[in-house]
């Protein structure tokens, strides 16, 4: 509770900081708005008109529950592959032979595109969520697995010493000791299973489902939408961004404050 008290309270002075992060988004649409009188509607419809018919489909396309469909698909296809790459991670870092023996299969999965995967799995699951979710997991999978892999392998002998030779507790060697460590590494591969979460559900549900904003971008597509199409990407790419920078970035602080 009192971690939970002092997010709130430090949240403020986070959202101040986070003024370079809206001055690199500015440029963006600077650069964007250049596009724009360089090659047209056609091509690269305004970033004013774009947001205007984000509004649009959000309140009168009933493009909302798309949204939602989207969202749920990522977010559960992220949790499951940040369950089961953190503790096999984890698990196999602790074993000399395990990780061995994980470092081919882990390989092949990196290795595997994601389009691959899409259709093997409509093979297995038919047009169903089951599809989309298989095929997050399996690509966030091996990069959360190879992240909590090497923050236990990497934990400094000295550190371990110390701990063991003041006779701390196993809770305190966990909080004070191993868990900062491995989280420095653990959190990146969050960050960027969380990002690869996103792109993979998308190019997923314009393949295998109806539903979803892949599925509607797949219409924007046959109907030469440009600003439609861009229109979802902005959607989805803001929704990504409230997830990291107003939950995920906040714990990441809270959690790291022993580096300062």
């Amino acid at each position: 509770m009192h971690a939970f008290l002092k997010i709130l309270i430090d949240f403020p002075r986070y959202v101040w900081s986070g003024w370079g992060a809206i001055a690199s988004l500015f440029l963006l649409i600077a650069l964007w708005e250049l596009g724009y009188q360089h090659f047209g509607q056609l091509v690269l419809p305004a970033p004013y008109e774009t947001a205007l018919r984000s509004i649009d489909m959000l309140t009168h396309e009933g493009i909302w529950p798309e949204m939602q469909i989207t969202i749920k698909r990522a977010i559960s296809g992220f949790f499951i592959s940040a369950a089961l790459g953190s503790f096999l991670g984890l698990s196999a870092g602790l074993f000399s032979t395990a990780a061995m023996l994980s470092r081919p299969l882990i390989t092949v999965f990196m290795g595997m595109p994601p389009i691959a995967w899409i259709v093997l799995a409509m093979i297995w699951f038919g047009m169903s969520d089951t599809t989309v979710i298989f095929t997050v997991v399996v690509a966030c999978f091996p990069i959360i697995f190879i992240g909590a892999l090497h923050g236990t392998k990497t934990l400094e002998g000295n550190l371990k010493e110390m701990a063991e030779s003041f006779q701390a507790p196993w809770h305190i060697k966990f909080i004070d000791v191993y868990f900062p460590h491995i989280f420095s590494y653990l959190f990146p591969a969050w960050i960027a299973a969380l990002g690869m979460s996103w792109k993979i559900v998308v190019m997923a549900e314009l393949l295998s489902t109806t539903d979803g904003i892949g599925a509607a971008l797949a219409i924007t597509r046959s109907q030469l939408d440009t600003s439609g199409a861009l229109a979802l990407v902005m959607m989805l790419v803001a929704s990504l961004l409230l997830i990291e920078y107003l939950i995920m970035e906040p714990i990441k602080r809270e959690v790291e404050q022993w580096r300062e």
